[in-house]
């Protein structure tokens, strides 16, 4: 069957039409690409049509193939000027939904605060490490050897009634002190020894406006060869001296603890009265005896008070139930 060329020139000529115009309308990339492999493709229109040259004359043929080659041609550069055009578009949105006016005000975020407890702690943990101290940690669930037995308050010990416990079903406690801490560590570090324990302990204290069951305590202690009751003094002066700025005047008072021995509270004038600030004394030999030290060789002494009373005391708070009612309006403050 012969085909005219006439024929198959109509037909690339309502190709190139038909093409022209769909390109034109085709909105994205995605159809920009499907109307690519319709019209140019292996399988696509004009491939289909330059099949019947097969049909043609053979003196035909190459004014056929002159005649496909500009529609495809055109074709091609429609499709290219689209594209380019289509991949600008795309560009210039993504740039419009992006673009930030730097002359709008930004976003408001409150500046955290340092909790008055935390900040306490930081504080105290600075002086001390200023003096040579390092910071040591333990568990806040202990066993009763670490909590008392270790510290010189065996079982029938009257100083156990001094601290209300938590006891718990496995047998094991909520520390009632920090000092346990210190036990774990001289078991495993030989003197000399300076550390201060920070952490939360448990007592079932009734809550009032200065007594919390769980309440924060820091701790020192210090082990080596030749240290006295004097060296104590001093540490907890320079201490104090850093703690509230300025050099108050203190006083140290008789005691009872089952850890030290002697033993005693220390008194801080503040605002023209006396506020007892923290319990302090010599390492008692039967504790040094329990870690495997001997006490004819290394003597010690060790302090410890309430993180709460001295942020109530610094701050000026009324009531020690403020620093957890978690109350921004008290927060703020600091």
């Amino acid at each position: 069957m012969t085909v005219q060329l006439s024929d198959i020139e109509t037909q690339l000529e309502t190709l190139s039409q038909e093409a022209k115009s769909a390109i034109a309308t085709t909105n994205t990339l995605e159809q920009l690409e499907q109307l690519r492999v319709n019209y140019l493709g292996k399988k696509g229109q004009l491939s289909q049509i330059l099949a019947m040259m097969g049909k043609l004359p053979p003196d035909r043929r190459p004014q056929l193939g002159a005649i496909a080659n500009t529609v495809k041609e055109a074709l091609q550069t429609d499709l290219e000027s689209k594209r380019a055009a289509l991949q600008t578009a795309q560009i210039q949105a993504k740039l419009a939904s992006e673009t930030i006016d730097v002359t709008m005000p930004g976003i408001f975020r409150p500046q955290g605060r340092i909790h008055p407890l935390n900040s306490v702690i930081d504080r105290a943990l600075d002086i001390f490490v200023g003096l040579g101290y390092t910071v040591a940690n333990g568990p806040e669930m202990e066993t009763d050897y670490y909590n008392f037995e270790a510290l010189n308050t065996p079982p029938d010990h009257p100083a156990r009634d001094m601290q209300d416990t938590f006891y718990l079903p496995s047998g094991n406690l909520l520390r009632t002190q920090t000092s346990s801490v210190q036990i774990r560590y001289m078991e495993q570090h030989k003197p000399p020894i300076r550390i201060v324990s920070p952490g939360r302990v448990y007592r079932r204290d009734t809550v009032d406006a200065t007594h919390a069951a769980v309440f924060h305590q820091i701790e020192l202690l210090a082990i080596d060869e030749g240290l006295t009751f004097t060296d104590l003094k001093g540490t907890i002066k320079e201490f104090l001296r850093q703690m509230f700025g300025q050099d108050l005047p203190i006083r140290f008072r008789t005691s009872y603890f089952p850890f030290t021995e002697p033993s005693a509270e220390v008194d801080l004038q503040w605002n023209g009265k006396w506020l007892e600030v923290l319990g302090c004394g010599t390492v008692d030999p039967n504790v040094l005896q329990g870690v495997g030290l001997d006490p004819e060789k290394y003597t010690g002494f060790a302090a410890g008070f309430g993180v709460e009373r001295f942020a109530m005391v610094l701050h000026e708070i009324d009531d020690i139930r403020r620093v957890y009612a978690s109350d921004l309006r008290f927060l703020r403050q600091f």
